[in-house]
């Protein structure tokens, strides 16, 4: 089957009869399952209708408006969103894995994030990131890449990649803070030193049981 970008699968849906505001309603999702085997399955179709909603939008914005640039370029490496990110005036660049085309999307709109903050427009698009401190942003942006991956990976059969399905488990788990921190340490210091020791514990058992070895910075 081929696959589709977030971008074509929203204009399919429209395309096949669902109105320029967007389909009616999402295609049934189907279940992800990883390689040791946890799987994960929407049942929020609200919240995945509202996800929608807001990767169109978004999209729309990157490709229309030419008060700016997301440059997303492909890279041999495997790449978080927040590993390659650079920005300078009106430009945001990022890269992604080059054999995973599919999250080329959710990196541009981490990286449109970031610009838009940059800019002051942040809260032109994530309204509840407006005037927060790094990490609250930081964990808002992810929030969204992480909604944006499961929206296409549920329901627009976006292959897999392992370290957005990573951050999508987790964020589905209620551990994405926790998975964060761990990914990158050395920052957010102050959100570190708050961690509850309980919750962490609880984290690193999950991760355990669904991927099937040890969390970041505990192998």
């Amino acid at each position: 089957m081929k696959r589709l970008s977030l971008v074509t699968a929203a204009a399919a849906l429209v395309l096949a009869g669902c109105g320029s505001s967007g389909p009616s309603q999402l295609p049934e999702p189907r279940p992800l399952i990883i390689q040791s085997g946890a799987r994960l399955t929407p049942v929020d179709d609200v919240r995945m209708r509202e996800v929608y909603d807001q990767v169109d939008d978004l999209m729309n914005v990157i490709i229309t408006d030419p008060s700016f640039l997301i440059s997303s370029d492909s890279d041999a490496r495997d790449v978080y969103p927040w590993e390659t990110l650079e920005i300078v005036p009106d430009t945001a660049y990022i890269r992604f894995q080059r054999t995973a085309p599919d999250v080329r999307d959710p990196y541009q709109i981490y990286a449109f994030l970031h610009l838009m903050r940059e800019e002051g427009r942040i809260g032109d698009y994530l309204p509840e990131a407006e005037g927060v401190d790094d990490w609250t942003f930081e964990l808002a942006a992810m929030k969204a890449v992480s909604d944006a991956w499961l929206l296409g990976r549920a329901y627009f059969d976006l292959a897999p990649y392992a370290l957005l399905d990573e951050v999508m488990y987790a964020s589905e788990a209620g551990y994405l803070p926790e998975l964060l921190l761990a990914l990158r340490p050395g920052e957010f210091e102050e959100a570190r030193a708050g961690l509850d020791p309980v919750r962490v514990a609880a984290f690193e058992a999950w991760y355990r049981e669904t991927f099937g070895e040890d969390p970041p910075g505990n192998a």
